[in-house]
């Protein structure tokens, strides 16, 4: 069985770390992956999730498994932050599950659809996160896009985004960026969220929304309006949420999934199916990161010390922006980079073309994908005027 099998060509973005790893130039630079990192180039342990491990070393009492949905005290404390006091919860109109990251969340909502409608349509931004299109379609459902960014402008494509959004079919599923888009950076503003809400509630598309970088944008209440916003104006809906980026918890692998239905007992149907769903994936979520967001969300003190450490995240990213940008002027680059001040969160696109960006590779080892799509906390004031000059090489 197994001599029938080809070689299949690398993840583009792992094989590109792959890369960077093997390279000696002692100035290499890896604008690949999306991960924070700070000054040092670390992806440093939170001060709060350190004292959120110690308190559960010594108060687990079991390694017993904690049931298909995860932690009910960690489902409430996600749900919680995401939503605020929406009232689909004091409505009883929503149900969370603990799963293995965001992705598992995506997937279990990809799943969920497609027991919902076998073979339904799910509609991503077009670009979106490269893994978007293989996690749905691995869950049986068509993957279709709709215009977003604006290559040639640099900015969001939004009367192309509406104008696809009407054309959309009743019943196919939309997925939305909740902040911090990934890969372009650029985010719908308030207004825009209005709009899109009230097409999905005209046209009555399931919206999905995917908030990975919560806190990583404008702040964490700010990052979460058009998610609110939408749960205040359609029936239906799924939020799929992570704590790798704003907890910094990558490795231990916790998110959430959250689906909203129109009234309990819908909610309780949800439930009734969702479950058998995780059952089949991966049958009990993993407990010890929702261990240690649950109990610093508990904690007032520990939940202050968050807010703090993600701000510093938060404001770091700005920062680098700002100082690219600052950079590429003093290195005598006349196009115009502004528009990456203008973004949110880790990513923007540099708009720089394929040719460029080998040559970033080949010639200054600053490793990037071939979409120009840079990590933005990757950079830093050690790194960031070898960057600039070398940029400024290849222009």
């Amino acid at each position: 069985m197994f001599s029938q099998l080809k070689q299949r060509p690398a993840d583009p973005i792992l094989g590109l770390s792959v890369k960077f790893k093997a390279d000696s130039n002692p100035n290499k630079i890896d604008l690949g992956a999306g991960i924070y990192k700070d000054e040092n180039g670390i992806t440093p342990v939170l001060a709060c999730v350190k004292a959120a491990e110690k308190f559960r070393i010594e108060n687990e009492t079991s390694k017993a498994y904690i049931g298909s949905a995860g932690s009910a005290l960690f489902n409430e404390k996600i749900t919680a932050l995401n939503l605020g006091d929406h009232s689909v919860i004091s409505q009883n109109r929503i149900r969370t599950i603990s799963t293995p990251g965001g992705t598992g969340a995506l997937r279990v909502a990809g799943e969920f659809i497609n027991t919902c409608t076998p073979g339904g349509t799910i509609w991503v931004s077009n670009p979106t996160w490269a893994n978007h299109q293989g996690v749905f379609t691995a869950a049986g459902l068509t993957v279709k896009t709709y215009p977003y960014y604006d290559y040639e402008n640099k900015c969001l494509d939004f009367p192309a985004m509406v104008e696809a959004l009407k054309q959309i079919p009743k019943g196919d599923a939309v997925l939305l960026h909740a902040c911090c888009h990934n890969p372009s950076g650029m985010d719908l503003n308030q207004e825009q969220w209005r709009e899109v809400a009230e097409i999905a509630r005209d046209v009555g598309f399931l919206p999905v929304i995917d908030m990975a970088y919560q806190g990583f944008g404008q702040g964490l209440d700010a990052d979460a309006y058009g998610l609110r916003l939408m749960a205040d104006t359609v029936d239906e809906m799924i939020i799929c949420s992570s704590c790798s980026k704003n907890f910094g918890l990558y490795r231990e692998r916790i998110g959430a999934c959250s689906i909203i239905g129109k009234d309990s007992s819908s909610a309780d149907i949800i439930s009734s199916v969702l479950l058998p769903v995780v059952r089949v994936n991966f049958s009990m979520p993993p407990a010890h990161g929702a261990a240690i967001v649950e109990t610093i969300l508990s904690s007032e003190e520990l939940t202050a010390q968050w807010h703090v450490e993600l701000k510093e995240m938060r404001d770091r990213i700005s920062g680098m922006r700002h100082l690219l940008v600052d950079k590429l002027v003093e290195n005598g680059v006349t196009q115009n980079f502004k528009f990456i001040t203008e973004q949110n969160g880790m990513f923007s696109f540099l708009g720089i073309d394929k040719d460029q960006v080998q040559r970033l590779q080949d010639e200054f080892a600053i490793y990037i994908v071939g979409s120009s799509r840079i990590s933005v906390a990757a950079i830093s004031p050690g790194n960031v005027d070898y960057l600039a000059q070398s940029i400024a090489k290849v222009l």
